[in-house]
C-alpha cells in the first residue's frame, strides 16, 4: 500500500550504534547457543579488550570451524568471537584476592645476574701475560682474534642452548632441561675451541689455550644460569675476582695469576657438571619436546647482538684510530646493564598484565602498553648513561667518551633492550634479522675503510633501533600478544 506524503518534511532519526545485549527468547523456544556460550565464558568474554582474545580461547578449547558452523551458524572462530564480543558488555570484575602477577621479580636477583655476566671479564686482567706478542690480524692486540672468534661462537651457541633448555623447563621437565645442557654445553665448548684454533693463525698457543678455557667457561656458566644457580656461580668466581682486583693494584706473578684463572674455571665446570648430573639416570618424558630449529632465531640473535657489542669494544682499533687500548668500557657498561635491563623487561610484562585488567578497548590498551615500554626503555638508557662514563673513568688508558661515542652506546643499548623485549615475547626471528643485518653493515663499513667509522656506526644503530621500535609497536600493541 502506497503511503501518501504530506506537506510536512520528515527527518530521519540518526542511527546510533550501540552494543548488543544477550537475546531473550520465549520459554517455548530453544535458547540461542551463542547466548549460552556467552554465559559459559562469563567474565573472560566481558574482560576481553579485543575479539581476538576470545577467538584464541575458543581455539584453545578445541573448537574447529566445522563445529562452529554447525553449532552456532557462523563461518569460523573469528566471526563467533566478534559476535560474542558484541553481545557481552565490557566489564572488569574485581577478583576476590589480589591478582597473581608472575612477572614480579626481585631487583636484587636481576642485579646479581648482571654482576655474574660482568665478572668473567676480569679474567682478561689475569690472562694479559698470555696475550703478549706482536699485533695480530687487522692490527688487533696479540691473541685477540682467537679470543673474539671463540667468544662470538660461544654467545651464538649458548643463546640457542639456553632457549632450548628453557623450553624444557617451560614444559615442567627439569630433567629434560638438564640432559639438554649436559649434552649441549660440552659440544658448544668443543666447537668454540675448534673455532678459536681455526682462526688462530700466528697467534701464540697460550692465546689459543686461553680461548679454549673461555669456551669451557661459557658452556658451564650457561648451565648454572639456566638452572638458577647464580649465587653458586658468583662463589666460584670469587678467586678470579679477588686476584684481578689485586692485579689492578700490583701485577701478580704469572704462576699465581694462572692458578687463580684455572681454579675459578675448574670450580665453574665442576659445579656445572654436578648441577646436571641428576639427569643422567632419569630420562625426560619427551612429550612435546621442542624442535632444535625453534632455537635457531635465538642463536642468531646471540650472533648479531654479540657482534655489535664486540664492534662497540673494538671499533677504534679496527678503524685504525687507537692501538694502545680497546674501547672496552662500552662493553663493560653494556654487560653491567644487563641486570637492570632484565628487571625492566619484567616490569614491562607486569605493567602490560595490569593494563589488560584496566583497559576496555584495543586502542587504550595499545596506548598504555607503548607508554609503559617507552618508560622502561628510558629508564634503561638512563642507567646506561651513568654506567658509560663510570666505566670509562675507571678503565686504564681508555679513550675519552666523546658525545659521538656516548650516542653510539645509547643507541646500541636501545637496540639490545628492544631486541630482548621482542625475544621475550617469542618474536626472535625479527630481532635476529635486524641485529644480524646491523652487524653485517658494520662489517662492511669497516672493510671498506669509511672515513667516518663512528658516523657509520651511529647510522647503523639508529636504523636498527628505529626498525625494532616499529616491531615493538606492531607486535606488542596487540592484547593477544600478552595473554
Amino acid at each position: 500500500m502506497n503511503r501518501k506524503t504530506t506537506g510536512r518534511r520528515t527527518t530521519a532519526r540518526p542511527f546510533v550504534p550501540r552494543q548488543r545485549t544477550a537475546r531473550t527468547t520465549p520459554s517455548w523456544a530453544a535458547p540461542d547457543p551463542v547466548d549460552r556460550l556467552a554465559a559459559d565464558l562469563g567474565d573472560f568474554a566481558a574482560a576481553a579488550v579485543h575479539p581476538d582474545e576470545i577467538a584464541a580461547a575458543l581455539e584453545s578449547d578445541g573448537l574447529s570451524d566445522d563445529q562452529i558452523r554447525e553449532r552456532y551458524g557462523v563461518r569460523d572462530s573469528f566471526a563467533l568471537a566478534e559476535e560474542l564480543y558484541a553481545r557481552v558488555p565490557r566489564r572488569h570484575p574485581e577478583p576476590d584476592t589480589p591478582p597473581h602477577d608472575p612477572w614480579r621479580v626481585s631487583l636484587r636477583a636481576c642485579l646479581l645476574r648482571g654482576l655474574v655476566f660482568a665478572l668473567p671479564g676480569l679474567a682478561y686482567v689475569l690472562g694479559a701475560p698470555l696475550l703478549t706478542g706482536p699485533p695480530g690480524a687487522l692490527g688487533l692486540p696479540p691473541g685477540t682474534v682467537p679470543l673474539l672468534a671463540g667468544a662470538l661462537f660461544g654467545w651464538t651457541w649458548n643463546q640457542g642452548l639456553s632457549h632450548r633448555a628453557y623450553a624444557w623447563l617451560g614444559l615442567g621437565d627439569r630433567h629434560g632441561a638438564r640432559r639438554c645442557l649436559l649434552v649441549g654445553a660440552p659440544v658448544g665448548a668443543l666447537l668454540g675451541a675448534l673455532t678459536a684454533l681455526a682462526v688462530a693463525g700466528a697467534a701464540d698457543r697460550a692465546a689459543v689455550a686461553f680461548a679454549t678455557g673461555q669456551s669451557c667457561y661459557l658452556g658451564a656458566s650457561t648451565t648454572l644460569l639456566v638452572l638458577g644457580r647464580e649465587r653458586t656461580l658468583l662463589a666460584a668466581l670469587a678467586p678470579l675476582t679477588a686476584g684481578a682486583l689485586l692485579a689492578l693494584a700490583h701485577p701478580l706473578p704469572d704462576p699465581v695469576a694462572l692458578t687463580l684463572l684455572l681454579g675459578s674455571l675448574a670450580a665453574v665446570m665442576l659445579l656445572g657438571l654436578l648441577s646436571v648430573a641428576p639427569s643422567v639416570r632419569k630420562p625426560s618424558g619427551g612429550a612435546g619436546a621442542p624442535g632444535p630449529m625453534s632455537s635457531l632465531p635465538y642463536a642468531l640473535f646471540g650472533l648479531g647482538s654479540g657482534a655489535l657489542v664486540l664492534y662497540a669494544a673494538l671499533g677504534d682499533v679496527l678503524a685504525g684510530e687507537e692501538h694502545s687500548a680497546l674501547a672496552a668500557p662500552a662493553a663493560v657498561a653494556l654487560t653491567l646493564s644487563m641486570g637492570p635491563a632484565e628487571w625492566l623487561l619484567y616490569r614491562f610484562r607486569s605493567g602490560s598484565l595490569a593494563t589488560l585488567r584496566s583497559t576496555g578497548t584495543p586502542r587504550a590498551f595499545r596506548r598504555a602498553t607503548l607508554r609503559t615500554g617507552a618508560e622502561c626503555l628510558a629508564a634503561y638508557l638512563l642507567i646506561l648513561l651513568a654506567l658509560g662514563p663510570a666505566a670509562t673513568a675507571l678503565w686504564p688508558h681508555a679513550p675519552g667518551l666523546t658525545a659521538v661515542r656516548l650516542a653510539d652506546l645509547l643507541l646500541l643499548g636501545a637496540v639490545l633492550w628492544t631486541g630482548l623485549l621482542l625475544q621475550s615475547f617469542g618474536a626472535a626471528l625479527g630481532t635476529a634479522a635486524v641485529c644480524c643485518a646491523a652487524a653485517l653493515a658494520q662489517t662492511l663499513a669497516l672493510l671498506t675503510h669509511l672515513t667516518d667509522p663512528h658516523g657509520a656506526a651511529l647510522t647503523v644503530y639508529a636504523t636498527a633501533a628505529a626498525v625494532q621500535a616499529l616491531l615493538v609497536r606492531t607486535l606488542l600493541g596487540r592484547a593477544t600478544a600478552h595473554r
